[in-house]
């Protein structure tokens, strides 16, 4: 069993791809299963519910049906589990394929886990989709209907499917640790979850002074572009001058909106990446895993699994924070 997990943590970390090509881990038809697929993606449904408010179960439903199990050549191909297309704010790499017409644009990532993100993001950022956000995240039923009568999906079959996928593998039960985030509406800052995994750890501002923040060209860490913010910003200024949506900021810096824009404070405009170039991070005394984050370019959550510590806790002095996936003594990081 142990060697299974180690197994199954490896391909993970390697993405779909590399999942088609293994011997060994499909059923005899040489398809990954539905268990499989769920194995391999729970984990980033439930982050992203948590950030987000799109219920896992919704999430993997329509991965699972979306990308018939990520055995589609969208899929495989182009790591895009939610047959999103391109849209006219999409500046990407592209995958094109006959589908309610001929040769249509669909999104290309990185790999799945940006297909993942990309999915909520696109959610949240379609006000016809916002309805579906006042509902309780356990809600699957509501939020499968909603889809379909969204228009996610022209199959009017849609919202049953999710359903049926949903109640055959209870996928419901990833619901229960998230919570109902409305798109707007809310007032007040999020009650945090003192001894849970939600539990938000402290920030700190990192300044562009920093020597590592200013080494690549074009105001980019980690290939991912920044804005420093000036006296005066605020997270609303920013969004307008960026043509993105407040949540969006908030989200690529790991940010919450009671948290406040100071000067000379680095602003990614884009997600941050899943890991980076340089291998690992000595942290030095008082430094937060935020910090750290903000300063490789690297998502917070993924810093935490990276380096197997709980959300919330912070490194101490000189302790190696590993900043890209590596197999080292046989333990994947």
């Amino acid at each position: 069993m142990k060697n299974v997990k180690l197994a199954l943590s490896v391909l993970f970390w390697a993405g779909a791809s590399c999942v088609m090509a293994q011997p060994g881990l499909k059923k005899d038809s040489g398809r990954m299963s539905a268990e499989m697929y769920i194995e391999m993606f729970r984990e980033a449904a439930v982050a992203d519910m948590l950030k987000t408010g799109v219920p896992a179960s919704i999430t993997l439903a329509q991965g699972m049906y979306e990308s018939d199990y990520g055995n589609s050549r969208l899929a495989t191909e182009a790591n895009n589990h939610f047959g999103i297309k391109c849209h006219k704010e999409w500046n990407g790499p592209t995958f094109h394929k006959d589908d309610d017409a001929p040769n249509e644009c669909f999104r290309k990532y990185e790999d799945v886990l940006h297909s993942y993100d990309d999915h909520s993001y696109f959610l949240r950022s379609r006000e016809r989709y916002h309805f579906l956000f006042n509902l309780d995240v356990t809600d699957y039923k509501g939020w499968s209907h909603g889809l379909k009568k969204a228009g996610y999906a022209t199959n009017p079959q849609y919202a049953s499917k999710l359903i049926d996928l949903i109640e055959r593998y209870k996928l419901y039960e990833y619901d229960q640790q998230g919570e109902k985030r409305p798109v707007a509406g809310e007032k007040a800052k999020e009650p945090e979850k003192t001894g849970s995994r939600t539990t938000r750890p402290a920030r700190t501002k990192p300044q562009v002074t920093d020597k590592a923040m200013i080494s690549e060209p074009s105001n980019t860490v980690n290939g991912v572009p920044f804005v420093v913010a000036r006296k005066g910003d605020t997270w609303t200024a920013l969004a307008i001058e960026q043509k993105v949506e407040v949540w969006q900021l908030l989200e690529y810096n790991d940010l919450e909106k009671s948290d406040g824009v100071d000067e000379g404070m680095l602003v990614f405009i884009r997600p941050k990446k899943n890991h980076a170039d340089t291998f690992f991070h000595l942290a030095e005394e008082g430094e937060t895993m935020h910090a750290i984050s903000q300063k490789y370019g690297v998502r917070l959550s993924r810093l935490y699994k990276m380096n197997e510590m709980e959300f919330g806790t912070q490194p101490k002095a000189g302790q190696k924070i590993y900043l890209r996936r590596a197999m080292l003594l046989g333990k994947v990081l």
